[in-house]
Parts: C-alpha cells; sequence; structure tokens
C-alpha cells in the first residue's frame, strides 16, 4: 500500500515540471502554450491566471479532451503543485505529449508578480 506522498513522487518521475518563471518567459516569447487551471472552482473564482482554461482535477479525464487538442503544449497548474502532478500524469496517459506541472502552482505564480484576473 502506498501513501499519498509516494504516489505524488512517483508521478513526478513521469511527468515535466516548468517553473512559474520558465511560464512568464514563455509567454514573454510568445510560445503558443494552453494554460489549464485544475483548482476547485470556488479557489479559482478569487482569481487564476489570465487566459486560463479551466477543468476541475475531478472532472479533468471526462471533460479535457473536448476542450483541448493532444497536440496542445499545455501547462497544467493548481494551488501548490500538486494536483497538477497527478494532472498531468493523467494526460500523459490519455496520449497528450506536450504537458507539464507548474511547480508551486498559482501561489508561485503570485510570487513571481505574474499576471491574475
Amino acid at each position: 500500500m502506498k501513501s499519498g506522498i509516494e504516489l505524488l513522487e512517483e508521478a513526478r518521475t513521469r511527468i515535466k515540471e516548468v517553473t512559474p518563471q520558465q511560464v512568464l518567459d514563455m509567454q514573454a516569447s510568445g510560445e503558443p502554450i494552453t494554460l489549464l487551471d485544475v483548482r476547485d472552482l470556488q479557489e479559482v473564482n478569487l482569481g487564476k491566471i489570465p487566459g486560463t482554461l479551466h477543468i476541475s482535477r475531478g472532472n479533468l479525464e471526462t471533460r479535457v479532451e473536448a476542450q483541448i487538442p493532444r497536440s496542445a503544449h499545455v501547462i497544467i497548474y493548481c494551488a501548490s503543485g500538486r494536483r497538477s502532478v497527478f494532472a498531468a500524469d493523467t494526460m500523459q496517459n490519455m496520449g497528450y505529449e506536450n504537458v507539464a506541472s507548474m511547480k508551486t502552482g498559482f501561489r508561485g505564480w503570485c510570487e513571481v508578480g505574474g499576471d491574475v484576473d
């Protein structure tokens, strides 16, 4: 039997992670990225990164294919960077090849001065 932390660390070995600063740099260079917020709706209502798509983690598997093509470069974030690790792992299992989790999540985005709606 594995703990939640063990599952998180295993998933982390299978995915790519990027920092909020790297995401800001991608945006500044005009790199086409799709930002995906996997937080719950009440969290998103308090603030989000402009232009972000929202699919809560609990609905990801059933809703992502209708909203994001498998060819998209997707950066996933949550509040702290944990749910997004699991979401990135799931999307890779679904055939998405260019996904990454944003380390430190929305909190880290705000700390580096990223724009917030």
